[in-house]
């Protein structure tokens, strides 16, 4: 029997290569699932995307030619429930462990819907800090929270990896539950066909770790949601060639306010604070607020600190039917089955900048806001959903007219993903933590 990893290996590679190499050299054997779209994966699963996506009676290739992020991640969470269901009917499952946002949390607890009582499910999740009724449903999921974005292994995200590895090594080693508990009693629907991973493959490959974990390095704070991840990730790249560590917080409420709390103990030495989508949230009402005390903590502590405007143009709510009256009517776009984003209005937009422009001015150390004049989020460009040049404006605008004179604005023409502002952000906050 053997413990399931499911993820998307394309962007949590490393992560889960460093927990299927601490279950293996436990004597766990481990079948990788993977579910990614975005990239090719890190390294070879045991059941491939393609796989996956058919047991969702999808072809990979049309769901990547689709681009709908939304539609993507509920294709392979029902592929992830099937084969899960089927393992455990085969009776060649001992767990199931997930890591990930909002999209590896939906993919992985589906999977671990489709199972009965007993059998071992962990969700190492960034949203594991507030609600998880959507994921848990009525199956005895364990939400670990990550404390940082599942973006890059570091000194907390290790720390936070091996526990998980040693629950579910001391879950997976224990009896099986008792047949009374073992009936499939899950939410799959029809099986899968036969897959990989049902017919015992196997694979090799290296640890897929590769970088360098000493603990002496200076910690960059950062934060990232699935729609700035590509800026995110190759910032971060830039300043660990540097010889930083970066530690990703994901923009989810709990990650924003995790960061500020490091960052007024001490413990951080710049900020790259990409995704300030929080905001949006506590001005309009959704429910990923960080609270009013965001955008704040380092210019109290005088810190280095690049700023931008990620996904601020959308606000969070919960599955669609749980959107507030009053929104019904507003733009509303499905990210994924467990997540309804809103597109912020110029009004609102107006509001926003002036709350960035002021929470960064209000610091006496290097401060600079980074503008992507052509669009903010992954969805926020043209022929995309939250496409609003308008609303942009007004956001921009607003900044002009509020930041001090001493904080930085530079305005790129370019999109908030596009690899040349990634470097720019980067590059501008090493400057400032050498100067």
């Amino acid at each position: 029997m053997s413990v399931l990893l499911v993820g998307t290996l394309d962007t949590k590679g490393a992560e889960f290569a460093y927990v299927r190499d601490r279950l293996r050299a436990a004597g766990v054997p481990v079948l990788v699932a993977d579910a990614g779209v975005i990239a090719p994966p890190a390294f070879a699963a045991d059941v491939s995307r393609e796989e996956l996506f058919r047991a969702a009676g999808a072809s990979y290739e049309s769901v990547k030619a689709a681009a709908d992020r939304g539609k993507a991640i509920e294709l392979a969470a029902t592929g992830a429930a099937k084969l899960a269901a089927q393992l455990h009917k085969q009776g060649r499952l001992s767990g199931v462990l997930g890591m990930g946002g909002s999209a590896g949390t939906t993919i992985g607890t589906a999977a671990m819907r489709a199972l009965p009582v007993g059998v071992p499910k962990l969700m190492v999740s960034t949203l594991a800090g507030g609600q998880v009724q959507p994921y848990v449903g009525t199956r005895d999921v364990m939400m670990m929270h990550s404390v940082v974005d599942i973006a890059g292994l570091n000194r907390i995200s290790r720390a936070v990896l091996d526990n998980a590895a040693n629950a579910m090594i001391g879950m997976a080693k224990q009896p099986p539950p008792p047949a009374a508990l073992s009936e499939r009693t899950g939410e799959a629907g029809k099986e899968p066909q036969e897959t990989a991973a049902a017919r015992g493959c196997g694979f090799s490959s290296p640890s897929g770790r590769g970088a360098d974990y000493s603990e002496d390095r200076p910690v960059i704070a950062a934060t990232m949601f699935g729609v700035t991840t590509p800026c995110v990730e190759a910032a971060r790249k830039v300043l660990e060639a540097a010889g930083y560590e970066v530690i990703v917080f994901h923009a989810t409420g709990t990650g924003g306010r995790t960061m500020e709390g490091l960052i007024r103990d001490g413990l951080i030495a710049g900020v790259l604070d990409i995704t300030t989508t929080e905001l949006a949230d506590e001005l309009v009402g959704g429910v990923l607020s960080a609270g009013p005390e965001r955008l704040t903590a380092a210019a109290v502590a005088g810190m280095p600190q690049v700023v931008s405007l990620g996904a601020l143009d959308m606000v969070n709510f919960g599955p669609y039917d749980t959107v507030p009256e009053p929104f019904q009517q507003r733009r509303l776009y499905r990210h994924n089955p467990t997540i309804t984003l809103m597109r912020t209005t110029p009004e609102e937009m107006d509001q926003l900048g002036k709350v960035v422009a002021e929470r960064t001015s209000a610091s006496n150390s290097p401060t600079c806001v980074m503008v992507p004049l052509r669009g903010v989020s992954a969805i926020d460009a043209e022929g995309m959903p939250f496409w609003w040049p308008e609303a942009d404006e007004a956001l921009f605008q607003s900044l002009r007219n509020w930041i001090a004179p001493y904080v930085e604005l530079t305005e790129l023409d370019l999109h908030i993903n596009d690899p040349a502002f990634a470097e720019s952000c980067a590059q501008k906050l090493l400057d400032m933590l050498k100067s």
